[in-house]
């Protein structure tokens, strides 16, 4: 079983940053590595998470259910932008809006920072990745230690982006899911949306047969622009995927 216990990111381990500009920062439970084309003002990026995070605290204050609703949840009119963004893409993935939190705060740190006339910006918070680049990217995808799929990874081509890409999985990681897929990888417009199918999509997957099931589910879900879903020695994608293995 998962636990809530921080686990440390041994994935960014392999983060080859390539004339990119690496910063690490963490606040309570936002742990962000950020990569881009310039020196980032780590003072900034501070205040910008700080501004999100009071957003989402403060609204969680008002309604609990915000936190713990493991099913859509209708927010205030008036909620912060990246309230209504967790609840909007939640809504459309048919589960709790804090299953759209860490995609969320990816993207609307890099909008900030793409605002600023960055013009290669990636953010991972926990496997989730936002990301604008201007030259093809590998991004790996680990699915437990298996050496079934141990170098596979997505190529990410510059036309392609900005974009979320996030994961999900049932055996990695300390995150709720009620399945056993190995990995669950969504390719979105919206991180917030990646994230939040990345979420349903994983709590279908029990067993190999219910992969097919998870998948389509997924490409049904307008926005979303590809999916891998890893279980074992399986493995079945759809949409914009290009493998580097």
């Amino acid at each position: 079983m998962k636990t809530n216990k921080y686990q440390r990111r041994f994935y960014r381990d392999w983060i080859k940053p390539s004339q990119m500009h690496l910063l690490h920062i963490m606040e309570k439970e936002t742990d962000l590595e950020i990569l881009t084309d310039k020196p980032v003002d780590k003072d900034f990026v501070k205040e910008r998470i700080h501004a999100l995070r009071w957003d989402i605290e403060h609204y969680i204050n008002k309604d609990r259910r915000f936190l713990v609703g493991l099913k859509p949840v209708e927010v205030e009119l008036n909620a912060p932008l990246i309230v209504r963004e967790m609840a909007k893409q939640a809504r459309r993935a048919n589960v709790g809006p804090m299953a759209a939190v860490a995609g969320a705060v990816a993207e609307f740190l890099a909008r900030d920072l793409l605002k600023k006339k960055y013009k290669e910006v990636i953010i991972e918070n926990g496997g989730d990745i936002f990301m604008k680049i201007n030259k093809p990217r590998a991004i790996g995808i680990y699915s437990g230690r298996s050496n079934a799929w141990r170098n596979l990874a997505l190529k990410i081509k510059p036309k392609d982006t900005p974009l979320g890409i996030c994961t999900s999985s049932g055996t990695i990681g300390h995150s709720l899911s009620f399945g056993r897929a190995d990995s669950v990888v969504i390719l979105a417009r919206s991180a917030s949306l990646a994230d939040a199918v990345a979420t349903t999509c994983a709590n279908r997957v029990n067993s190999k047969k219910d992969m097919q099931n998870a998948l389509d589910c997924a490409r049904a879900i307008p926005g979303v622009l590809g999916v891998v879903i890893i279980m074992g020695k399986d493995l079945l994608s759809w949409g914009k995927v290009e493998f580097l293995c």
